[in-house]
């Protein structure tokens, strides 16, 4: 369960579960209009994505399906999660106003850097996976670099600016939660996931909003720089760069590597509007 700002959390699961040699493994529960995704769409659905639609439209039926089938071959596995639905963008004031307006007609505490979550897709997961899950992991992440001269947030680095390294360094806070400590009931799970929300935000506020400056851009406790190895990245790295640079070399493989994108997107996109 994470938090969610940008493009770059989905890095965040990749960057986790390599260091657990898990890279593969990694399973994202996304909101429905991602599935029309160029290629991607088809291929997140095919390697056990599930997508999922907001409020009222919120197939319940269709996701534990498709759970049931990863558990039923045994599929090793990180379900991952954004419960507040979507990002938290502080250039659209207006989302987070509304998901504050939320929280305050419901009685729930009203946050400053996370939104509102939404429980069913997590209470779906747990319940349906409970049997098959060892824990939850609740994952706060927090970008360096986000905060203006006046220190008000700004939008979270968007890939091609973490990829040029604009963002100095990434902070993961991890809490591992056991399952026997989390409801089971959809109502008490949802003021669970509310209170985890809540340490979530009040760790954001530490790291963005510390009065004493030596103590922002980190989270509290003792920290750890993970670094990695280039024997997990290169190897994958140069396979993929050198069949695509193989590809566009030649006009025959350039003709290839468009018709695999145009060809692949309308078989994907018809795939998934046929069996999602």
């Amino acid at each position: 369960l994470s938090n969610h700002q940008c493009t770059v959390d989905w890095i965040i699961a990749d960057m986790l579960a390599i260091r657990q040699n898990a890279l593969g493994h990694v399973r994202y529960v996304l909101k429905d209009g991602l599935k029309w995704l160029p290629l991607y769409g088809w291929y997140f659905s095919q390697h056990g994505g599930v997508y999922v639609k907001r409020s009222a439209k919120f197939n319940e039926k269709e996701m534990r399906e498709k759970l049931r089938a990863q558990m039923k071959a045994e599929t090793p596995m990180y379900l991952v999660i954004f419960p507040e639905g979507t990002r938290y963008n502080p250039e659209i004031p207006k989302v987070i106003a509304d998901s504050q307006s939320f929280a305050e007609k419901e009685g729930l505490a009203i946050l400053k850097h996370v939104l509102t979550p939404r429980v069913k897709a997590t209470h779906v997961a747990i319940d349906t996976m409970k049997d098959y899950l060892d824990a939850v992991y609740d994952v706060t992440v927090a970008y360096e670099g986000t905060v203006d001269h006046k220190g008000q947030r700004k939008l979270a680095p968007s890939m091609t600016e973490f990829l040029c390294k604009e963002c100095p360094r990434v902070h993961i806070f991890i809490d591992r939660i056991e399952l026997k400590d989390i409801p089971e009931e959809q109502m008490y799970m949802r003021r669970w996931l509310h209170e985890r929300f809540e340490i979530k935000d009040k760790l954001l506020i530490e790291f963005y909003d510390a009065k004493d400056s030596k103590r922002r851009n980190k989270f509290p406790g003792k920290s750890v720089h993970s670094k990695l190895s280039l024997k997990k990245t290169l190897p994958s790295l140069l396979f993929l760069g050198g069949l695509t640079a193989s590809m566009l070399l030649t006009e025959s493989g350039r003709k290839l590597y468009v018709k695999t994108w145009i060809y692949g997107t309308l078989i994907g996109c018809l795939w998934v509007s046929i069996k999602p």
